[in-house]
């Protein structure tokens, strides 16, 4: 397959993100996609305003104050990122700190990205992992698929697809974000085992039982992926590959899990409590992980797994003497894709 940045393989359609939002659950779109672009491959997008593609410094505006033209540099590197390697991806997953941290302009830079995104025909997975007790839970449902009702008028979020949220205040706070997730159609992937090594510290730690705590977080996930299924997809799994039912989702929660890749020993066990999650894989390439390990994950449906990687696309041209980074990109990003789907 080539690797031109510019090219779009021809056996694999482009599904435009938006179709059908408003009605399908998150789960469907999903199913969707995958199915039209054949790759489970998720970029993600943690730009670093002192490591950007050279293009990306030339669109900062001459003067002005730092933030904003920084600002602009990350999202023009963003957009380059997007339009190299999207073809070969279903998603886009913005790290929201790398553009909180330039204030307002980041925020901006942020909206434009995922617009950007969107016409790319890619979904919106949101990745900030929140977590917090019920006014302020509510709160980041609001601010990351929803809309905030105010006396004038209701204000729009981000309008992400799905987000990323962490368990640790307990099932209330996550049914406070789930809920906000299924009124605006959008999926929720939970912390269960994380790709970085604290990962240990916490979510390895046995309970008295002697389960590690991760297991319990599984159990948690499965049961509230459960609550809310519709009848239509929650019978047996349809046959994998192109004859799937994209239509149901193949059974698929919309309630998912964050699973490192980085510890591939635990993937069996985690689908066997997790049997109808899609599991959001990051630690590919950058940290360790390796597609091949991940078989499992991609059991249930070709769209139960995916693999999520940042810095080994964004910074493929530094292992490749001579190449573009756009052109390095959009190979690294191919490969991936490639790799992942002969797993399904």
């Amino acid at each position: 397959m080539t690797s031109s940045p510019d090219a779009v393989t021809p056996s694999r359609g482009a599904v435009a993100a938006g179709e059908g939002t408003t009605t399908a659950p998150f789960a469907d779109r999903l199913a969707t996609i995958v199915t039209a672009r054949e790759s489970q491959v998720v970029l993600g997008l943690d730009p670093d305003p002192a490591q950007l593609w050279p293009e990306a410094l030339d669109a900062a505006a001459a003067d002005g104050p730092p933030a904003e033209r920084a600002a602009q540099a990350v999202l023009a590197h963003c957009r380059a990122l997007v339009e190299a390697a999207g073809p070969a991806c279903v998603a886009v997953k913005p790290q929201l700190a790398c553009f909180e941290r330039l204030g307002a302009p980041g925020w901006a830079a942020l909206a434009a990205v995922v617009e950007h995104a969107r016409e790319a025909g890619l979904l919106v997975l949101a990745d900030g992992k929140r977590g917090d007790i019920a006014v302020s839970a509510a709160a980041y449902g609001q601010a990351l698929v929803g809309a905030t009702p105010t006396p004038l008028g209701a204000v729009a979020g981000l309008g992400a697809d799905a987000f990323t949220a962490s368990p640790y205040l307990g099932i209330d706070t996550l049914e406070e974000l789930l809920e906000a997730a299924r009124g605006a159609r959008a999926g929720m992937f939970v912390l269960v085992r994380t790709s970085n090594p604290g990962a240990a510290d916490l979510q390895d730690a046995e309970l008295a039982g002697g389960r590690p705590l991760w297991e319990r977080v599984a159990g948690i996930v499965h049961d509230l992926g459960v609550v809310g299924t519709t009848a239509a997809g929650a019978g047996p799994a349809p046959a994998t590959g192109r004859g799937a039912t994209a239509a149901t989702g193949g059974g698929l929660h919309d309630v998912g899990a964050v699973v490192g890749a980085t510890a591939p020993e635990h993937v069996a066990r985690m689908r066997e409590l997790m049997p109808r999650s899609v599991f959001l894989l990051p630690g590919i390439g950058a940290q360790g992980g390796r597609v091949e390990d991940l078989a499992p994950a991609f059991a249930p449906h070709r769209a139960a797994g995916l693999v999520t990687a940042s810095r080994s696309i964004a910074t493929a041209h530094e292992r490749a003497s001579g190449a573009a980074p756009a052109a390095a990109a959009r190979a690294e990003a191919e490969r991936l894709r490639a790799a992942a789907w002969a797993l399904a």
